[in-house]
């Protein structure tokens, strides 16, 4: 077996998994009234199919006062019979279920409680909602630990395996924790022993009201990664007592949700914050399991196999690929569709208050109603154009039983995806890529590399659809001087890794210009091999290490006319960009118009009148124009045609892949 650490069972008091893989708890927006929906049970069943060992569901409310719209209720008796529905269709597969035990704190918006202030252990704002909680009464406290008790035993009768109480990410728990939201002088604040006391006495509440035997797991914090607040050796001492309270397993993740430092976004390197798993590790007896950036069987071998937990999670890349275990498990790792952490899809869509779905995979979330099922006629596909859109479009009608060819006049599948592999932070998109290419390839799909699809080649393949994908290309801006020796279009730079002057101009604050600006700001500057080096030998000092990895051999400046950088930046990928950028001196000028460029730089004009931007090199990220010219020359030569992706409307990738599966579904 490719990965015997992963595939090992281990037991938690009388729960048995039959591997080390955890789907841990997240928030999918299936659940719009608190009740069981087929929709969540479709989206579980395929994941425990999948061969998870252990699915944790959540967060569930234990109460009516600290969760928001769409979460799974667990505060009544009356959602037993749906929770009972969904352990049941989990449970058939062999998988483990548990459920988190969720109070939300000042985490809470006072809108989705009836207008009711948020409680939490004092009356600290929050940045995340700009709301003040209350703080609770002494008499109080023991009436919310109950709750949490209530709610576990609620959930053995449902049917669950297990519990999971939530004492991370700056939730009720982690707010009695910490000293920069608990600022009580009683018996629950103050000192370290008195910020634990909330925590510990929930645990010791719920295992008392569970019994000796019924496995509860804490999901802890191994680091708040918030100024003033809990490191990895306070998490450590409240791991230990909540070991002795009656804590079987730690969920160790790190960050509140107000923390400036990246949890989950692409820029954090895989298995990044598995050393928050080892110090809990090292101080409890239990097993551990290592959460965030965890979604390769390779990497997660890697981590248990070096002893820094026993359990690993992958709650985001069970969501791009539920047959994620069972492909590793059966030597088909290749063929898995990685999580590539775009956010696209999950966090963006919930923070926009849709349910989840996922980039790389359209079928998320509608499992049922997106079920791949045999065409009633096979047909010919001519699919023109090898982006992520056209081959999505072409395995799913290969899937379906069609004969598929796929043209691509370049030497390379993949499209505008490949142009992030020189982006730091954004490289992994290219597994998007490679993954659709790896299992193009393992269906049998026909491709013909470094061929354009012309009017006459169409006519002799005589196919019965043809499906133009052929993406987009970069427009030039209507100004003079854009045909200049200094003057490069951010595609062709990002694709050939393109010389430029040491004073750059990039004309667009879109996504690919901000993107290219971080490229280009990065020259330079220390890379990882190197700062390793000289940190370890001591070779300079932490002040010139932080300049050098600060500033690059560049200096860059983004002009944007309009009022606002970024506009099609996901909101949860958009904070971690700027902020690299402000690191690295990048000069971002908004509601500025181009002119015009000269061979010395860029003429602009905001609204204190024209002005010059010097510039050895301009880059154009200027936006995209749809490629779909062929569609008016052919359409009397097929018997059918449609138009996907960025051929149709210049998008996001999450959009192109959605268009091309959608589609061949259809065929």
């Amino acid at each position: 077996m490719d990965f015997p650490h992963l595939f090992s069972p281990i037991t938690i008091q009388n729960m048995e998994l039959k591997n080390r893989i955890v789907m841990t708890a997240m928030h999918l927006g299936y659940t719009p009234q608190g009740d069981v929906t087929d929709q969540l049970v479709n989206f579980y069943a395929e994941r425990a199919r999948g061969g998870v060992g252990l699915a944790i569901v959540g967060g569930c409310p234990i109460d009516e006062f600290g969760g928001m719209v769409g979460m799974i209720a667990l505060y009544d008796d009356r959602f037993i019979p749906g929770l009972t529905r969904l352990t049941d269709a989990v449970k058939e597969h062999d998988c483990k279920i548990a459920a988190q035990l969720y109070q939300a704190g000042r985490y809470t918006h006072s809108v989705m409680i009836g207008g009711q202030k948020p409680i939490s252990a004092s009356a600290v704002r929050s940045r995340l909602t700009g709301e003040t909680p209350r703080a609770l009464e002494l008499e109080e406290i023991p009436g919310v630990q109950n709750k949490f008790a209530e709610a576990a035993v609620r959930a053995r009768e449902a049917g669950f395996d297990a519990v999971e109480i939530l004492g991370s990410a700056g939730y009720l728990i982690s707010q009695f924790l910490s000293p920069i939201t608990n600022l009580r002088e009683d018996d629950y604040g103050g000192s370290s022993e008195n910020r634990m006391r909330f925590g510990i006495e929930t645990i010791l509440k719920v295992r008392k009201a569970l019994g000796p035997d019924y496995p509860i797991l804490l999901r802890i914090a191994g680091n708040d990664f918030m100024k003033g607040s809990n490191t990895n050796h306070e998490a450590k001492q409240f791991a230990a007592e909540a070991e002795k309270a009656g804590v079987d397993l730690f969920n160790v993740t790190g960050g509140w949700h107000e923390t400036r430092v990246p949890q989950l976004t692409m820029g954090v390197p895989r298995k990044a914050y598995v050393y928050l798993a080892r110090g809990i590790r090292s101080a409890v007896s239990a097993p551990v399991i290592s959460s965030n950036r965890i979604n390769d069987p390779k990497v997660a071998e890697e981590v248990l196999r070096s002893g820094g937990a026993d359990l690993v999670t992958m709650a985001r890349g069970l969501l791009a690929d539920p047959d994620l275990p069972n492909k590793a498990r059966t030597g088909k790792s290749r063929l898995i569709y990685h999580c590539v952490a775009c956010n696209q899809g999950c966090f963006d869509s919930i923070f926009q208050g849709r349910p989840a779905t996922c980039m790389v995979n359209p079928r998320a979330g509608r499992e049922a109603e997106l079920a791949i099922k045999p065409a009633p006629k096979s047909r010919k596909i001519l699919v023109v154009g090898g982006g992520p859109a056209g081959m999505t479009v072409a395995r799913t009608a290969k899937d379906r039983g069609h004969n598929v060819v796929l043209m691509e006049k370049s030497d390379r599948l993949g499209g505008q995806i490949l142009l992030n592999h020189l982006i730091p932070g954004r490289d992994e998109l290219e597994t998007a890529a490679i993954d659709l290419i790896h299992n193009l390839r393992d269906k049998g799909v026909e491709t013909i590399m470094e061929k354009a699809a012309t009017p006459a080649i169409i006519r002799q393949m005589a196919p019965d659809v043809v499906v133009l994908a052929a993406g987009a290309q970069p427009t030039t801006p209507k100004i003079k001087g854009t045909d200049g020796d200094n003057v490069i279009q951010a595609w062709k730079l990002l694709e050939k890794n393109s010389e430029t002057g040491n004073n750059v101009v990039i004309l667009g604050g879109n996504a690919v210009g901000l993107e290219t600006a971080l490229f280009l700001a990065n020259q330079g500057t220390l890379s990882p091999e190197v700062l390793h080096f000289l940190m370890v030998n001591r070779a300079e000092t932490p002040e010139t290490l932080m300049e050098l990895l600060n500033r690059g051999s560049k200096r860059v400046t983004v002009v944007e006319m309009t009022k606002k950088a970024g506009a099609d930046v996901g909101l949860t990928t958009k904070w971690t960009l700027m902020g690299e950028l402000k690191r690295l001196g990048v000069k971002i000028l908004t509601q500025t118009e181009a002119v015009g460029i000269t061979p010395e730089g860029l003429q602009v004009e905001d609204e204190q009148g024209p002005g010059f931007i010097a510039a050895d090199t301009v880059v154009l990220a200027a936006g995209s124009k749809a490629e779909n010219g062929l569609v008016d020359i052919i359409e009397d030569q097929v018997p059918e045609i449609h138009v996907i992706g960025d051929a149709k409307n210049p998008r996001n990738v999450l959009t192109a892949i959605r268009e091309g599966f959608q589609l061949g579904l259809k065929l």
